[in-house]
């Protein structure tokens, strides 16, 4: 009995383990793709995105869309490293990581005020909880609106503070990153209609 119990714990074990260094997904532009190929108890995408989106009432494809901008949905996601002397490897330029690329202090700051303080950055669950959390943050202190996948991503890639100075006006870069974006929650959200449809998109 005892070993049986043991052998069950361990079978759980390897599951989450394997689930925290899942791969990418292969088509991340279809959202029902996205959705289909992430089956499983231990690592259910479409539940986890639903969550977040009754909890903060942010829509799933806008969440979507910005976990697939910033990480293509991979779960250990980090900014390149810089180069010393244009060739040897150096730092990375910021702590960014996971699926959200949130930065330490940020990560810090969402456990801290969720209480979701085993929260780790290569959980899917917890990614998308933290984009929902921040887009949420963003609405209430920003006045964006929640489905302004636009403005809340300006806010997300440059913080709170930055949105609130209007570093993006003289960024086109960053403008048209927001707008690629927001094309991409509008794509992933013609794509959920069809899936709900049984349609392919």
């Amino acid at each position: 009995m005892v070993a049986s119990r043991f052998s069950r714990v361990l079978s759980v074990g390897l599951l989450l383990a394997l689930s925290a260094c899942a791969t990418q997904p292969e088509n991340i532009n279809n959202i029902c793709a996205v959705f289909d190929q992430r089956d499983g108890w231990f690592n259910d995408w479409q539940s986890g995105a639903q969550r977040a989106e009754r909890k903060y009432g942010v829509p799933v494809p806008v969440l979507m869309a910005t976990l697939r901008k910033e990480s293509g949905f991979q779960a250990d996601a980090k900014p390149p490293r810089t180069k010393l002397f244009g060739f040897i490897p150096w730092k990375r330029p910021s702590t960014a990581y996971g699926y959200s690329q949130a930065l330490d202090g940020t990560w810090a700051q969402y456990q801290r005020e969720t209480g979701n303080t085993g929260a780790r950055r290569t959980s899917f669950a917890d990614a998308v909880d933290f984009v929902g959390w921040y887009h949420s943050k963003s609405s209430d202190t920003l006045g964006i609106a929640r489905n302004d996948t636009y403005n809340l991503y300006l806010a997300y890639y440059l913080g709170w503070g930055g949105y609130k100075r209007g570093d993006w006006q003289s960024n086109a870069p960053i403008r048209k990153y927001a707008r690629s974006t927001d094309e991409m929650a509008r794509d992933y959200a013609a794509q959920m209609r069809q899936c709900r449809a049984g349609g392919s998109a």
